[in-house]
């Protein structure tokens, strides 16, 4: 599977972040590759996902980027809102390439274990 291994943890409001998702077990640049948050009481919602042929993907605030040297994918997130206060999956998703179902959690076949991020000052 997949598994968060930092970038969680507090941050002020306005300040930029980056967190890391490295792949064990297989290989990313064969799957699409997710990121989904869940704010409390929400549902879990995809902000980004790089495949093959997709090395980064900028949406808004966030940009998805891909290391196929280090097997990982990141999520950096730029002007930090506390609405963003969520935690953040990255996730493998069944498909092989980034589509229309890249923000469905049911299109995911491998979670990671989440980080909780919090905006506050």
């Amino acid at each position: 599977g997949a598994a968060v291994k930092s970038g969680g943890g507090l941050v002020q409001p306005g300040g930029d972040l980056r967190l890391s998702c490295a792949a064990s077990g297989f290989s990313m640049d064969d799957y699409a590759i997710a990121w989904f948050r869940q704010a409390p009481g929400k549902e879990r919602e995809g902000v980004s996902c790089v495949s093959r042929g997709i090395r980064s993907s900028v949406k808004g605030r966030f940009t998805g980027s891909r290391d196929d040297v280090e097997n990982t994918v990141y999520l950096e997130i730029v002007n930090l809102k506390s609405e963003d206060t969520a935690v953040y999956y990255c996730a493998r998703a069944l498909m092989r390439v980034c589509g229309n179902s890249a923000g469905d959690p049911h299109a995911m076949e491998y979670w990671g274990e989440g980080t909780l991020v919090t905006v506050s000052s």
